[in-house]
């Protein structure tokens, strides 16, 4: 690819003075893909982990034990009332250094790194508003449905996977791609713990290049159109998977 779009980038520097270096030079456009690929794979398993945690929540939010629904309320309590910054520095240097280190031969390495304390904490925070968007959804699911469920014989917990949280998924869409997408963008923080991520890498190549302006623009580029084929796909789906009478 660099041989494609180099010369172009590299004549545009000569003599527009524009330094996208990470688009001709090696090195860095090495960095700059690396960088691309970590922020993706950071979203998608941060995204993947809060949509889990919501289902798991929201069902524990119904649950029989009173001990399981305090523990639920307390930590969408806790989650969803600090920043998310915050948290990602309570796990990294908080909780990093109660874990385990393992022997590399000669130096030892943390057993969680911080690109695995960006997902945990991440998803965790965005898992809190989730729970509370799925729990909507599942109130809004008509009571005859439930009562059908129970005449078929259903178990609670069959009622809730086949029937309630379909019905409830679809209603909470809408609210569920708001909060997905702000959460990608909040990913972005994951430098403030050293993840080299987009942020943290283009932050690297304009120290060593003194191209702040290219690179923000780059940066800035880089997280529209990501975020932006989120929210389209999220749309999409939604569009997709609408029920009239359901969310409508």
């Amino acid at each position: 690819m660099i041989e494609l779009i180099g010369p172009f980038f590299r004549r545009l520097y000569d003599t527009r003075g524009l330094n996208f270096n990470v688009f001709y030079d090696g090195y860095e456009f090495d960095r700059f893909a690396t960088g691309a690929s970590n922020s993706l794979q950071l979203i998608f398993w941060t995204l993947l982990l809060s949509l889990a945690i919501g289902v798991l929540g929201a069902w524990a939010q119904s649950a029989r034990s009173t001990i399981v629904r305090v523990g639920m309320d307390a930590y969408i309590q806790v989650f969803r009332n600090t920043p998310p910054m915050i948290q990602l520095l309570f796990f990294f240097f908080g909780l990093g250094t109660l874990t385990p280190t393992v022997d590399m031969g000669g130096y030892t390495q943390p057993l969680i790194s911080a690109y695995m304390w960006a997902i945990i904490s991440l998803g965790i925070f965005g898992g809190a508003f989730n729970v509370e968007i799925f729990r909507s959804g599942l109130e809004a699911v008509p009571e005859s449905t439930l009562e059908a469920a129970e005449s078929l014989c259903f178990s609670r917990w069959q009622t809730y996977l086949y029937i309630t949280l379909p019905l409830a998924f679809r209603i909470s869409l809408p609210a569920l791609t708001n909060n997905l997408v702000s959460l990608a963008k909040t990913t972005s923080l994951a430098y403030v713990i050293a993840v080299p991520e987009m942020t943290y890498v283009l932050n690297q190549v304009w120290s060593d290049n003194v191209n702040v302006p290219e690179m923000m623009l780059l940066l800035f580029l880089f997280y529209i159109i990501v975020v932006t084929a989120l929210a389209s796909a999220l749309h999409f789906l939604e569009r997709k998977l609408a029920l009239p009478g359901y969310g409508q």
